[in-house]
C-alpha cells in the first residue's frame, strides 16, 4: 500500500470531511403528482435533426412529438422525433440520469384528418394542430410513407381504427408504444451515420466548388501589363471577358483595382507585388466568375471595421454587426461576385484579407495573409457573409480572427493554419457548415461557434498552445476526431443535442468544462488524459457521459475490471472531489471505495437531492479510442523535452 505523505493525509481528512457533509444531505424525493403535457415551447428540447426542425417550420408540415416527464429532473423534456424518445425513456443513461419516466405524451393525428403531401410530408387539414396522447395508450404507423427531410417517421394515434385508416390508405404496420421501444434502436449510431454522411457531402460540394474554379486561371491571356497596357487598371479596364490579365514579376502602386467583368488577374507568384495607397481596399471582384491569383497585395487602408452611419442607427445588431464586419478595408473584395476565385495570393494587411459579401459557390485557396501583430489592431484574414463559400489549404498569422463568417450556411473551411491571433475559425450566424482539418497555434479561441447556429460539422482540427481550443453554442453540432491539447481550457461542452465524438483532450489546463444547463448532449469515445483538470462542471444537473453503453477514457484509473470487458466496474465521476483524484493522490483510491464514498454513490443514483453538477461516466474505458494520436502526442512532448 502506498505510504501516505503529510500532504496526501491533509487532502484525505479534507476529501473525508467532504463526503460526510455531502452524505448528510436531506433524501428529498420530489413527489410526481399529477402529470399531464404541456406546450411543446415549455420544454428542453432534444432529439430530430435541424434540417428536419428548420425545414418543417418553413414548410408548415408536422414533425411527430413526443414530451417526457422524468421523476429526477425538473424540466420536462421534448423530443422531435418519436422513435428517439422511445429508445432514450428506457436506457440506463436516461435512467440515472433523468430517473424513470412519469408520462410520455405523443402528438395525436387521430383527431385531424392527416395525410401526406408530394414529398411524403405529413400534413392535417386546415393545419389543424393536433393535441395530446399518452404514449402507453396510443398506436403507431411505421414503415408508411410518412418522412421528414431526414427519413421515415412514426405517426402516433390515440384511437387505434385511425391509425389503421392511415396505413391503409399511405402503408405501413400498427404498433404499439411498447414495440415501438423494442423497434427503436439505437439512435445515437443513427445520428452518427447521418452526421458523417453529412461531413462527406459537404467535402463532396467543396472539391467539386474548387474543381469548378480551375478553368478561372486556365483563360488565355489577352493583355499583358506593360506590354499591352500602361498599368494594370489600364490593363483589367481593355481586358476581354472570359480571358487573363498577366501582371509580370515587379512591384505595381495601385488605385483600386476594379474587375467588372469575369476577367483572371494574374501574377508571377509572390514577385508580382500589387501596392495600394493604404486608403481602401486593393482589388474589387465585381462580377460572376472573376478571379484573382499568384500575386501578392499590400498597401491596405486600415479600417477593418466601418461604423454604422447615423441613418443605420435604427438597424438591428444583426446587420450592424454584418455592415461593420463586411464593410472594411481588404486586399481583395468580392462583391457579388458568384463562382469567383482568389488562390495563391499573398496579403500584408492592417485590416482583413478577403472579404467576400454575397459571393456565392466562391473559393479561397492557398492564400497567406498576415494580419497586425496584436489581434486587436487587425482584422479578419478572410470574411465570408451571406453565402456559402470554400476557404482552404491558407494560412492566417496574426491579425484578429482567421475565418469569420456571417450568415455563411453550408460553408467549408478546411486544412487551413492559424497562428498568433484572437479566433481561428469564428461562425457567426452561420450553420450547417463544415470546419474541418485545420491547424490553429496560440489563439485566445481555435473554433468558436456564436449566436446559437444549427447543424456545424467541426472535425479533424488540431487546437493546441491557445487559451481554449473549442467553444460552441447552439444545437446539434457534431465534434468529432479533433485534438484539443496544450491549451488552457480544452473543450467546452454547451449548447444542446451537440455530439463528441472520438475527440482528443489531452495536457489542457482544464480538459473538459461542461457548461450547458440542461444535460441533452451526447459526450462518448472521447480521450481525455493528463489534464490538469479533468472536468470543470458547476451549472446545471449531473450530466452523464455515457451513451449506449460506452463511455471515455480517462486515462489509466486504478479501479478494476474484473470481467475484462474494457469498461471499469463501476461508474466515474471526472469532476468529484475524490474521484478526480484517481491516479494522481495515492489515498485517493482507498478514499473512493471506502463505505461512506460506496454509500453515497448509491444515494445519488437513486436520489435527485444528492446529485448536484457535475459529470458521470457510467462506462469508463480502459483503453484509449485514439492510442496512434496519443502516442503521437507524447512523442512530440518528449522532443520538445
Amino acid at each position: 500500500m502506498a505510504l501516505l505523505t503529510p500532504e496526501t493525509t491533509r487532502w484525505v481528512a479534507a476529501a473525508t470531511a467532504l463526503v460526510f457533509v455531502l452524505a448528510s444531505v436531506s433524501f428529498v424525493v420530489p413527489a410526481s403528482g399529477s402529470v399531464s403535457p404541456v406546450p411543446f415551447d415549455d420544454t428542453v428540447k432534444t432529439g430530430g435533426t435541424s434540417v428536419d426542425v428548420r425545414t418543417a417550420e418553413v414548410e408548415g408540415f408536422e414533425v411527430p412529438l413526443a414530451q417526457v416527464h422524468f421523476s429526477r429532473y425538473r424540466y420536462i423534456i421534448g423530443y422531435y422525433d418519436v422513435r428517439t424518445a422511445a429508445a432514450d425513456v428506457s436506457t440506463p443513461e436516461s435512467a440515472r440520469q433523468f430517473g424513470d419516466p412519469l408520462a410520455v405524451f405523443v402528438t395525436d393525428y387521430a383527431t385531424v384528418s392527416p395525410d401526406l403531401d408530394g414529398d411524403g410530408y405529413l400534413r392535417t387539414e386546415h393545419n389543424r394542430t393536433p393535441g395530446w396522447a399518452r404514449a402507453s395508450e396510443a398506436s403507431f404507423v411505421v414503415d408508411s410513407g410518412a418522412r421528414v427531410p431526414s427519413g421515415p417517421i412514426a405517426v402516433p394515434f390515440s384511437d387505434a381504427d385511425a391509425a389503421r385508416s392511415f396505413a391503409d390508405a399511405h402503408g405501413g404496420d400498427v404498433v404499439d408504444w411498447a414495440t415501438l421501444r423494442d423497434r427503436a434502436g439505437d439512435p445515437l449510431s443513427s445520428r452518427l451515420a447521418a452526421f458523417e454522411s453529412s461531413v462527406a457531402a459537404h467535402h463532396e460540394w467543396a472539391n467539386r466548388t474548387a474543381a469548378a474554379s480551375d478553368a478561372l486561371f486556365d483563360r488565355p491571356v489577352s493583355t499583358v501589363v506593360g506590354e499591352d497596357a500602361p498599368t494594370v487598371g489600364a490593363a483589367v479596364e481593355s481586358a476581354p471577358a472570359n480571358t487573363t490579365v498577366y501582371v509580370p514579376a515587379g512591384t505595381y502602386s495601385v488605385d483600386a483595382v476594379e474587375l467588372n467583368r469575369s476577367v483572371t488577374l494574374r501574377g508571377a507568384g509572390s514577385d508580382t507585388r500589387l501596392v495600394g495607397d493604404g486608403n481602401g481596399s486593393v482589388v474589387h471582384l465585381r462580377a460572376d466568375r472573376s478571379a484573382v491569383g499568384d500575386l501578392s497585395v499590400s498597401g491596405v487602408g486600415e479600417v477593418g471595421t466601418r461604423r454604422v452611419r447615423a441613418e443605420n442607427e435604427s438597424v438591428d445588431w444583426d446587420t450592424r454587426v454584418e455592415l461593420a464586419y463586411g464593410r472594411g478595408d481588404a486586399g481583395v473584395v468580392l462583391d457579388g461576385a458568384n463562382g469567383s476565385a482568389v488562390r495563391g495570393v499573398k496579403i500584408d494587411t492592417p485590416a482583413s484579407g478577403v472579404i467576400a459579401r454575397e459571393s456565392a459557390d466562391s473559393v479561397v485557396d492557398g492564400v497567406t495573409v498576415r494580419g497586425a501583430d496584436e489581434p486587436a489592431d487587425g482584422f479578419m484574414g478572410v470574411v465570408l457573409i451571406g453565402s456559402r463559400s470554400v476557404v482552404q489549404d491558407s494560412t492566417f498569422i496574426d491579425g484578429r480572427d482567421g475565418v469569420y463568417t456571417h450568415r455563411a450556411d453550408g460553408s467549408v473551411v478546411r486544412d487551413n493554419r492559424m497562428e498568433d491571433g484572437r479566433y481561428g475559425v469564428h461562425q457567426m450566424y452561420t450553420s450547417d457548415a463544415l470546419v474541418a482539418d485545420n491547424v490553429v497555434r496560440g489563439d485566445r479561441i481555435g473554433v468558436v461557434l456564436m449566436t446559437r447556429p444549427v447543424g456545424n460539422l467541426v472535425v479533424g482540427n488540431d487546437v493546441r498552445e491557445s487559451d481554449f481550443g473549442f467553444m460552441p453554442a447552439g444545437s446539434d453540432t457534431y465534434v468529432a476526431d479533433n485534438v484539443f491539447a496544450d491549451n488552457d481550457y480544452g473543450m467546452d461542452v454547451s449548447g444542446d443535442r451537440q455530439v463528441y465524438v472520438r475527440n482528443v483532450v489531452a495536457g489542457n489546463g482544464v480538459g473538459v468544462r461542461g457548461s450547458s444547463t440542461f444535460p441533452t448532449n451526447v459526450v462518448v469515445r472521447n480521450d481525455i488524459v493528463d489534464n490538469g483538470v479533468r472536468v470543470e462542471s458547476s451549472l446545471g444537473p449531473m450530466r452523464t457521459w455515457t451513451a449506449g453503453g460506452e463511455g471515455n477514457y480517462w486515462g489509466d484509473l486504478p479501479l478494476e475490471d474484473a470481467d475484462d470487458d474494457g469498461v471499469y466496474d463501476r461508474a466515474y465521476q471526472p469532476s468529484g472531489a475524490v474521484d478526480a483524484e484517481l491516479g494522481r493522490e495515492p489515498g485517493a483510491l482507498a478514499l473512493s471505495e471506502s463505505p461512506a464514498m460506496r454509500a453515497l454513490r448509491r444515494a445519488r443514483d437513486a436520489v435527485s437531492g444528492l446529485r448536484g453538477s457535475g459529470v458521470v461516466d457510467a462506462a469508463p474505458r480502459t483503453e484509449p479510442v485514439q492510442p496512434e494520436t496519443l502516442a503521437s502526442l507524447n512523442a512530440t512532448e518528449e522532443t520538445d523535452d
